[in-house]
C-alpha cells in the first residue's frame, strides 16, 4: 500500500516512519499547511492508496492569540486535503483531539457526543473534523489524547528534563486522560488505512492509552521507570492558569475502534520504558537498531 503522510518531524510521523519507511512523508518544506491549496495539488499529483494527516498546529496556548492561523492549520488545510482525496477516490485519514469536548463530568466521551471546545486549538480541530466530514470521501477520523514519544515536544521528555533538575514539581492531579504512545496510533493508523483500502467504512473513532490517570500519577510513573528522585506534589488547575483553558476530563470511550477494528486501547505504561530509555541514552537506542 502505497501512503501520502503530511508531517515529517512530529510525533506520530516519526513513527509511521518507522513503520512504514516505504511512505512518502511531506514535511513543512513540501507542503505548508498555511497554504492549503499547496496541500491539496500534493494529494492530486500523488499516486497514493490512501493519506494520512500527521501534521497540525499544537501549540495550545499560542493557538489563543493566534487562532486564524491555527485554524488555516487545523481547519482549512484539512478539509481540503480531504476534498482532494475524496477527489481521487483515495481513503483520508486525520487525527483529532479530546479537545473537542468541554472535559466535563468524569464519564468518558464517546464519537457521538455533543462538541463543545473551550479553547482556540479545540475549535481549530473541530473545524478540521467538520471539513473532512463535509468533503464526503472515505475517511477515518481518530481522536486521541495526552500524545507521547520520544520525539518532539511532550510531557514525558518535560518530565525528565525538569526531573533531573529540581528535587519537587507541582503538577495537576485533576484533569484525567489517558496518556497515548505515538507509537500505537501509528499503528491503528496503518490498519485503519489497509481497512478503509479494502472497503471498510470509516466514520470518526476514538482511540487513547490505558489506564486513565492524572498528569501528577502519569509523572510519577515516568520519574520510577526513569529512577529520577523527584517528588511529585499534586495541585489543582487552578493553581497553574495558562493562556487555554484545559479540559479536566479527557477519558474516551474506544469501544467503538475495538468493535470497527479489533484495535484495544494501548497500555501506556508497556511503552513508556522504551520512550525512557530512548531520551535518555539516545545513542544506546541508535545502536541497538531501534532508532
Amino acid at each position: 500500500m502505497k501512503l501520502l503522510v503530511f508531517g515529517k518531524t512530529g510525533q506520530v510521523a516519526r513513527e509511521l516512519a518507522r513503520i512504514a519507511p516505504g511512505a512518502t512523508f511531506l514535511g513543512r518544506d513540501q507542503a505548508d499547511l498555511m497554504d492549503a491549496a499547496a496541500c491539496a495539488s500534493a494529494i492530486a499529483q500523488a499516486n497514493a492508496d490512501a493519506v494520512i494527516n500527521a501534521a497540525a498546529w499544537t501549540a495550545v496556548d499560542k493557538a489563543e492569540t493566534e487562532e486564524p492561523a491555527a485554524t488555516v492549520v487545523n481547519g482549512t488545510a484539512p478539509a481540503a486535503m480531504a476534498r482532494a482525496a475524496a477527489a481521487k477516490g483515495v481513503p483520508f485519514l486525520h487525527i483529532s483531539t479530546d479537545y473537542v469536548f468541554d472535559g466535563q463530568g468524569e464519564q468518558p466521551f464517546t464519537p457521538d457526543h455533543p462538541t463543545a471546545p473551550l479553547n482556540a486549538y479545540g475549535r481549530s480541530k473541530l473545524a478540521g473534523e467538520e471539513g473532512v466530514r463535509a468533503a464526503g470521501g472515505t475517511h477515518l477520523i481518530l481522536r486521541t489524547s495526552w500524545v507521547v514519544s520520544a520525539h518532539g515536544a511532550n510531557f514525558v521528555k518535560t518530565m525528565l528534563r525538569l526531573g533531573r533538575e529540581r528535587d519537587v514539581l507541582n503538577v495537576v492531579a485533576d484533569q484525567i486522560g489517558g496518556p497515548t504512545p505515538a507509537a500505537a496510533i501509528a499503528q491503528a493508523l496503518i490498519t485503519a488505512a489497509k481497512a478503509l483500502r479494502a472497503g471498510r467504512q470509516g466514520g470518526t473513532h476514538h482511540f487513547s492509552g490505558t489506564p486513565d490517570t492524572s498528569w501528577a500519577d502519569f509523572a510519577r510513573a515516568i520519574m520510577a521507570e526513569a529512577g529520577i528522585a523527584c517528588r511529585i506534589n499534586d495541585i489543582a488547575t487552578s493553581a497553574y492558569p495558562t493562556p487555554a483553558r484545559r479540559p479536566q476530563n479527557s477519558r474516551l470511550d474506544c469501544t467503538s475502534l475495538r468493535v470497527y477494528l479489533g484495535i484495544d486501547r494501548p497500555d501506556w505504561s508497556e511503552g513508556l520504558a522504551g520512550m525512557v530509555q530512548e531520551i535518555l541514552h539516545p545513542d544506546r537506542t541508535l545502536s541497538n537498531g531501534n532508532g
